[in-house]
């Protein structure tokens, strides 16, 4: 398997610039996942990687080997794509078998890889079936084990399960992430779903418009955004936003509206002295967001506005000062409209209020000066 690095990669059409100046690097053997929204670049990004676009600028290296003027079929990497692209006339053998006889490897070579993955992807007893044939599952198995029978150096996947129903998503998910670990391969996915990301990748690469926002591991993107943008795509419902103005004298944080005023701890204090503004943006999750039985230190009030029962959870929305925030609450809390209750955050994370880059994250305690 490879080591994948793209160094300072730039694609254009025409005016519009679809990738700007990107570089990362994804590790023998890594699950890496490319997330954001669509038209953020990651595509065009993954198509570079396979040679089907070429860069105006840049480099892709494999195993510290410059790719850039290799054809697709040079490069030893397998493709899935988001329809499937199986041949309809042939069968689900003859699908997965199709790389092999246009290497022209021996029958019986082609005959042990094909019942390799044919086992390994439970599509036994379906061989002699077509497309038409099978379900949207079993199509995207056929593609997979088309892509597997090579064994590639590196795996490409543009959106492989954006066509399944939710329940069948969920399934590939963990069977996408079980194979991946079994074959030991290096894979780049993309996908504008965070929950695949998430629950899939060692490394997530955020992208939009066309630049890299953060690259870490899906608890670092969760727990320590690296600014607004990925701290709102991240999550369901994302990350809740709350202005302030930092008055650096007092030492204090008071929304725009005056509803909350925040006394600043000395570790506070110390990572907001590194900002010019006094403009400061405090971002809660909702499942970050603690109610409490009445006032309390280091509580805050707020005004139930609507409360949405999903089953296993209520998302409760709070208007706090002058903004409307989410609560992820127990299915047993049910606040009625307009009641007063009382919450405290468990993580927060500052942002500069201009920029909207990070300042730093900490615990809910840590914020508050005792």
């Amino acid at each position: 398997m490879a080591e994948v690095k793209v160094v300072g990669l730039w694609k254009r059409f025409g005016d519009v610039e679809a990738v700007k100046g990107i570089t990362f690097e994804v590790k023998e053997g890594e699950f890496a996942v490319m997330l954001g929204p669509s038209g953020c670049g990651k595509t065009t990004t993954l198509r570079c990687i396979a040679g089907l676009e070429r860069p105006d600028e840049g480099d892709i290296l494999f195993n510290g080997r410059r790719v850039n003027e290799l054809r697709p079929s040079q490069r030893n990497i397998a493709f899935v794509f988001q329809f499937y692209a199986l041949y309809p006339h042939l069968t689900v053998w003859d699908n997965i078998a199709f790389p092999l006889k246009a290497e022209k490897l021996p029958k019986e070579e082609i005959r042990r890889r094909v019942e390799e993955v044919l086992e390994m992807l439970d599509l036994k007893g379906l061989e002699r079936r077509k497309p038409k044939e099978l379900s949207a599952g079993q199509k995207q198995r056929v593609a997979l084990g088309r892509a597997m029978v090579r064994r590639p150096e590196v795996f490409l996947l543009d959106e492989p399960l954006s066509n399944l129903d939710a329940k069948l998503r969920e399934r590939m998910r963990g069977e996408l992430k079980k194979l991946q670990r079994k074959l030991g391969a290096t894979t780049i996915y993309v996908t504008h779903d965070q929950i695949e990301a998430m629950s899939m990748a060692d490394k997530i690469i955020v992208m939009n418009e066309g630049k890299i926002q953060q690259i870490g591991t899906p608890h670092e993107v969760y727990h320590n955004p690296a600014n607004l943008f990925v701290a709102n795509f991240i999550g369901s419902p994302g990350m809740n936003f709350i202005r302030c103005r930092y008055d650096r004298e007092g030492g204090r944080l008071r929304d725009e509206s005056g509803g909350i005023e925040i006394p600043l701890s000395e570790i506070a204090r110390e990572k907001l002295g590194s900002i010019s503004t006094d403009e400061v943006i405090i971002g809660v999750r909702p499942e970050a967001i603690e109610f409490h039985p009445g006032p309390s230190p280091r509580a805050i009030e707020a005004g139930v506005y609507l409360v949405e029962p999903l089953g296993s959870v209520n998302v409760v929305n709070l208007e706090v000062g002058g903004e409307v925030i989410k609560a992820v609450a127990e299915p047993g809390f049910s606040p009625s409209v307009d009641e007063k209750v009382w919450i405290s955050f468990k993580e927060v994370s500052l942002f500069d209020g201009r920029g909207g880059d990070s300042i730093g994250a900490m615990g809910g305690e840590e914020l508050w000066r005792r």
